[in-house]
């Protein structure tokens, strides 16, 4: 399969959904980063590019596409769309991971927007969470608790965003290995990455 996914700035695909994305690369499957802007406002947009690039590596990431966008200045429009809908041509995804529609941060915001548009014909989309996430009630689980070790050094790659959480003593990881923990218990597996579905179709052959 060819799987896509697609987050505002670099990091929020490995927090959200690299697990499942080590694990659909180890198992064979074509995988795909689009990655928005570099994320400039959070910090140095040649270091953050690098460590998008050094992240993509350890997924097995087949081609790292960038959209060229400005931090903070996203918004759901024709633009967007277009520049999402090119790279799903290139790519014909099975699957696409999307930032979540419910979230405080106005990148996450209109990329979910602007990805619900530019993949209206994919049978398969999914919205994945971040910190900034909002109300999020998954309904998809992928079990990663034998990658878990792996989406730990995964996320140690945006070296400059470990310890930016704003909140005092408690680092990316630790956050996201809480999620996992938690979204595991739901799934009824101990970790695991939780999904909102858009759109799952499944085919009986």
């Amino acid at each position: 399969m060819n799987i896509l996914a697609i987050g505002a700035h670099p990091d929020d695909i490995e927090i959200g959904c690299g697990g499942s994305l080590i694990k659909y690369a180890r198992a064979g499957h074509n995988v795909y980063l689009l990655v928005l802007t570099t994320g400039e406002v959070g910090g140095s947009p040649e270091v953050r590019q690098k460590e998008q690039e050094a992240a993509a590596k350890v997924i097995g990431v087949k081609e790292l596409f960038w959209g060229g966008f400005e931090d903070t200045q996203l918004e759901d429009n024709l633009h967007l769309i277009l520049k999402i809908e090119g790279v799903v041509r290139k790519v014909s995804p099975d699957i696409v991971f999307l930032n979540n529609i419910n979230d405080v941060h106005q990148d996450h915001r209109a990329v979910a927007q602007a990805g619900i548009s530019a993949t209206r014909y994919i049978k398969e989309v999914l919205f994945f969470e971040v910190p900034t996430t909002q109300d999020f009630e998954p309904d998809v689980f992928i079990d990663i608790g034998d990658v878990l070790e792996q989406k730990a050094e995964l996320l140690k790659t945006h070296t400059s965003q470990v310890n930016r959480t704003r909140v005092e003593n408690l680092n990316i990881v630790e956050i996201a290995q809480s999620c996992a923990n938690f979204r595991g218990f739901q799934g009824r597996v101990r970790y695991a990455e939780g999904f909102k579905a858009l759109r799952v179709l499944r085919e009986i052959k």
